[in-house]
């Protein structure tokens, strides 16, 4: 059975290896934080890191992150039940509307962040590709902002 890392913790997943990330964590693991939205990697509601890289898990199939890669999901994001600076910056804001997409948003925040810790609104443009049907772009730069001042 193949070995998967995933918020520090190892699964043993007796899945098919084609099975797209996503559904490993969704439907195996029971870590259902993040989102299925389009299946194409288009929106990012489906956002985890995958060696500290945010990448849009329903279009990585299994096979490509057993062994020893670590995935991180929003589940992973607190430590000690204490909420990270971007979840924290989240709710400050007031972001989610009907919250759908922003574990995936979170993620790409929580990467941006990683790369470039004081963002321009032109870096937060460029990193942020997640779809947000409710619209809180304006909520989601505020947040980030906030965020890359703790």
């Amino acid at each position: 059975m193949p070995a998967l890392t995933v918020n520090g913790k190892v699964h043993q997943v007796n899945v098919d290896p084609r099975t797209p990330l996503l559904w490993v964590l969704r439907d195996t693991i029971g870590l259902t934080g993040t989102k299925y939205g389009c299946g194409v990697a288009q929106c990012g509601a489906c956002t985890v890191h995958i060696d500290g890289v945010a990448t849009r898990s329903c279009q990585v199939p299994l096979s490509q992150v057993t062994g020893n890669k670590k995935i991180v999901t929003v589940e992973g994001l607190a430590t000690n039940g204490v909420l990270n600076k971007v979840q924290r910056a989240w709710l400050a804001q007031d972001v989610p509307q009907c919250g759908y997409c922003q574990s995936g948003m979170i993620m790409a925040a929580v990467a941006l962040l990683k790369d470039k810790p004081k963002p321009t609104d032109a870096d937060i443009d460029a990193a942020m590709t997640n779809i947000c049907r409710c619209g809180t772009y304006q909520q989601v730069r505020a947040a980030i902002h906030e965020a890359a001042k703790a």
